[in-house]
């Protein structure tokens, strides 16, 4: 399995999580486990996702994101899940 963290900062809007998910499903990416919060209007957003399946390179999901997070004035980032442990290890 190929899991791939992917994370969602910026002001709480109407339809970040369906953007996201929508985008996911079009390219065959599962969602393993998700957690959203939204503290005083800012929303953040952390999931875990297989994308043993993904239609694009992980480099290509990872742009298009970020794309699709300028486009809501969100930051989106999608990494491997061994570098997001790497640099997030203490």
């Amino acid at each position: 399995m190929k899991r791939t963290i992917i994370t969602v900062v910026g002001k709480d809007t109407i339809g970040i999580i369906a953007s996201v998910c929508t985008y996911l499903s079009d390219h065959k990416v599962n969602i393993l486990d998700i957690s959203q919060t939204i503290i005083s209007g800012l929303f953040n957003m952390m999931m875990v996702t297989d994308t043993t399946n993904c239609t694009v390179s992980a480099q290509q999901m990872a742009e298009d994101l970020k794309k699709l997070g300028e486009s809501m004035n969100l930051i989106i980032r999608s990494q491997n899940e061994e570098i997001f442990n790497m640099m997030h290890r203490v």
